[in-house]
């Protein structure tokens, strides 16, 4: 057997991390350890304080360990998720963390440097090769891929040499080829938290010559900056907006006018929330306040902003999504900052909400088998992933258009992270780079 290089996976997510490392016909997971560690998955978040004895006086954390130094002292704190949804954003350029400013690159060697910290000595010795997976469109209304590229570079300068970028369904697509047992065209569907993302791949018949590998070529992706984050969205625009002052009005000069929608956007965008701690953000809500129809209500929206609770709200968002994943109805609760709401969500409604999202995504579906060449009836199996990949209305999808016993699941947050690292292995690997 041809020898192959050692390769490590990185899952790079919107919401969790993973990395595998390939040696061999296999890819193994990276645990993390600690008392706060949650077994391979890593949560994509950044936690900073002020801390006497630190350079800079400003101390900070990622992952799981990030979460319980906010949870210990979200006022004190401030808390970052989601910011890989703002790598190809031309309008982002830094976030206010306290008196500091940091870049997209800064904040992302923060976060891998942690990573390494606490996968107990696993990624102290990186294999040469790294693959990184990518999204097939970036998150955002006009994603500048080029702009994301730049950054992405910079992030990972310090992580290694060589350095490749693989789109995520594909990796994806890799992991779950190595379970058939026969020829195949698969479609594999990446539901993440910002993107949705599809790759078609061509799987041949394993070879029956010892030790050789098998072959697999990829035929054409697609992808849309819709996923679990706007579903997110649509919870909070109908459930917690209203109660914040969307859609109410304000005194301005004699005349009476909208609250700008553009607070809201904010507020309802995880990536942004975080950000929207900040003295002229804040300035213009007090002023807003004092002229509101309302006050209340904008009063409400400021002090989840000033207290931190931000996580806590989005956290009820995400396990009424996930209840209503496997329930027909569930109930949605939060407190705190004076924002009190528990109320029962039908599942149908949910659905309701969504369902602009998930026409577009279906267009994006037919746009990957087109960019391929293949027709629905060309396509053998399907491999749904990616947390999102368990909603319901998602699923409908390919049941209707390609039948339910074509379709496997499994590996929700780890399939990316094999299947890019075994691609690391491949002798070819130029042909499956972004």
């Amino acid at each position: 057997m041809q020898d192959v290089p050692r390769a490590l996976g990185l899952d790079f997510g919107t919401t969790n991390s993973v990395v595998a490392i390939a040696n061999g016909q296999q890819s193994d997971l990276v645990e993390f350890a600690g008392s706060q560690a949650t077994g391979a998955v890593f949560r994509s978040a950044l936690c900073f304080w002020h801390e006497e004895g630190v350079k800079g006086g400003l101390a900070h954390e990622a992952g799981p360990w990030a979460i319980a130094e906010y949870m210990e002292y979200p006022e004190d704190s401030r808390f970052l998720q989601s910011f890989k949804s703002v790598a190809a954003s031309p309008i982002f350029e830094s976030a206010n963390i306290f008196e500091k400013r940091y870049r997209f690159e800064e904040l992302g060697a923060m976060f891998l440097a942690h990573m390494v910290g606490h996968a107990g000595g696993a990624l102290d010795q990186r294999p040469e090769r790294i693959v990184v997976g990518r999204p097939v469109t970036y998150a955002g209304s006009r994603p500048d891929e080029a702009l994301a590229r730049k950054r992405y570079d910079a992030m990972f300068a310090g992580f290694g040499v060589d350095i490749h970028y693989v789109y995520e369904p594909l990796g994806a697509a890799f992991s779950y080829a190595s379970r058939l047992t026969k020829a195949a065209t698969i479609l594999v569907a990446d539901f993440g938290g910002g993107t949705s993302d599809f790759s078609i791949v061509r799987v041949e018949a394993p070879n029956q010559t010892a030790g050789a590998a098998r072959r697999a070529t990829p035929l054409g992706s697609a992808g849309i900056g819709i996923a679990g984050d706007r579903f997110d969205y649509r919870i909070m625009d109908h459930l917690v907006l209203p109660m914040l002052g969307k859609g109410g009005s304000y005194q301005s000069f004699g005349k009476t006018l909208e609250i700008p929608r553009s607070y809201f956007a904010d507020f309802a965008d995880w990536s942004r929330l975080a950000l929207m701690r900040n003295r002229r953000t804040m300035d213009e809500l007090t002023r807003l306040q004092k002229s509101a129809d309302d006050p209340a209500a904008i009063g409400r929206m400021m002090t989840v902003i000033e207290k931190e609770l931000g996580y806590p709200l989005y956290d009820a968002v995400g396990s009424l999504k996930r209840a209503l994943s496997t329930q027909d109805k569930a109930d949605f609760r939060f407190a705190g900052g004076g924002l009190e709401i528990e109320t029962q969500v039908r599942r149908a409604d949910f659905e309701r909400w969504i369902a602009p999202d998930i026409a577009r995504i279906e267009g994006c579906v037919d746009k990957a088998l087109a960019t391929a060449g293949v027709a629905r009836n060309d396509i053998d199996r399907l491999f749904l992933t990616g947390g999102s990949s368990l909603i319901p209305a998602i699923r409908g999808i390919f049941d209707a258009r390609f039948g339910a016993e074509r379709i496997a699941t499994g590996g929700e947050l780890t399939s990316i992270a094999h299947g890019l690292a075994l691609i690391g292995q491949e002798a070819n690997l130029a042909q499956w780079a972004a």
